[in-house]
């Protein structure tokens, strides 16, 4: 019992002499996560409220739609493709093309360029390229839709059907 004692006492002892001789390195430390946690909550929010802005911006666009005030519709849809937000700049992209707001191909492509840089999933980046060889079809740079469609077939995307399809026609 007296030996169970004496090593509680000593690891006890252990314990207080490694805290008194790393006291600058705990604290310091402490203050790093805090410090980190702090910077990644504030960070957080930043991006949640910039999200909400967008949000606004691209219902605002929509409610300028819908009173046919085109140009500043346009305008602010054009500001959320080149935010790149993830979500909204695909969807603002969308309401571009589909109200044919923007005429000049080459701001519509940059559009398209924008967008393809943030895309990260493998079937949205598909679509999105589907979409401008459609676009590009339809705007009479059809052998760089082919292309595009082509470029679709050979990676064997899940729209590759949909691309063969088109190409035969």
């Amino acid at each position: 019992m007296d030996q169970n004692t004496d090593n509680k006492i000593d690891i006890k002892d252990k314990l207080i002499l490694f805290f008194k001789d790393n006291k600058l390195k705990i604290i310091i430390f402490t203050v790093i996560i805090f410090l980190l946690i702090i910077s990644l909550l504030t960070l957080q929010v930043y991006n949640e409220r910039k999200n909400n802005i967008i949000s606004e911006k691209y219902i605002l666009a929509g409610i300028f739609l819908a009173n046919n005030n085109k140009i500043d519709s346009k305008e602010i849809l054009e500001e959320i493709v080149k935010s790149k937000n993830k979500f909204y700049s695909i969807l603002a992209l969308n309401t571009i093309l589909e109200k044919d707001l923007e005429k000049d191909k080459n701001k519509v492509l940059n559009y398209f360029e924008i967008i393809e840089k943030i895309t990260d999933n493998k079937e949205k980046s598909d679509l999105l390229l589907f979409k401008k060889a459609l676009y590009m079809m339809k705007n009479n740079e059809i052998q760089k839709g082919k292309q595009i469609l082509q470029q679709l077939i050979d990676n064997n995307s899940s729209i590759k059907i949909i691309a063969t399809q088109i190409l035969s026609n």
